[in-house]
């Protein structure tokens, strides 16, 4: 996929979502983004930076720790890279309105001896994470001959990063800016910067 797709789907005069400042190049870049996204349906953005672009699966229950929990994700349109720091409100009226959380953030590195390109092409790419809640071994595997042929499967290796129960709603809060999705709705300020409502006053012993 390219970023015509992307483009296509979205009017940057209506949406605060960053259009692509580039055409996509193949520089080997190795950053990895999630978002949270209440749109019709609350799910999670997972994207891998590839060719320049973001690769990019919807995962309706999160990612997880838990190597016994497999997440269906569905592949979707390559994203700028631009959009993996992007944080905040979809108006209503336009694709995928909603809010966006920057759930997670950070790099990933490639296992095994084949590039991602090849790794994508044949339906099975192994990777290990190093971001601020995903950390360790995970792998997101093509599930042949079912539907529209962009479900995928992310799944998590049994590693001493893998944590079994697991539960990705008990880190529902944002990496940018510490703030909760409905935080977010209301276009409310990051939490480090909102001021005390009440400063207490501090007593210096003489």
């Amino acid at each position: 996929m390219s970023l015509s797709e992307y483009a296509r789907k979205r009017s940057f005069q209506s949406t605060p979502e960053p259009a692509p400042s580039q055409p996509a190049s193949a520089a080997a870049g190795n950053s990895f983004c999630v978002q949270r996204h209440d749109a019709t349906r609350l799910h999670y953005d997972f994207r891998l930076e590839v060719d320049g672009t973001l690769k990019s699966w919807a995962i309706p229950k999160g990612p997880t720790l838990d190597p016994a929990a497999k997440r269906l994700a569905a592949m979707v349109e390559d994203h700028p890279l631009e959009y993996g720091s992007f944080e905040g409100n979809i108006p209503k009226g336009n694709y995928g309105a909603g809010s966006v959380m920057l759930w997670d953030r950070g790099t990933y590195e490639i296992l095994g001896d084949k590039t991602p390109q090849e790794q994508l092409a044949r339906g099975d790419f192994k990777f290990k994470l190093h971001g601020e809640k995903l950390k360790g071994e995970f792998a997101i595997v093509l599930m042949k001959g079912r539907g529209k042929g962009n479900e995928w499967l992310l799944l998590k290796k049994k590693d001493a990063e893998a944590r079994p129960g697991w539960d990705v709603e008990q880190f529902a809060y944002s990496v940018a800016t510490g703030r909760s999705q409905e935080e977010i709705a209301k276009d409310m300020p990051g939490r480090e910067t909102v001021e005390p409502a009440v400063k207490k006053k501090i007593r210096v012993p003489r």
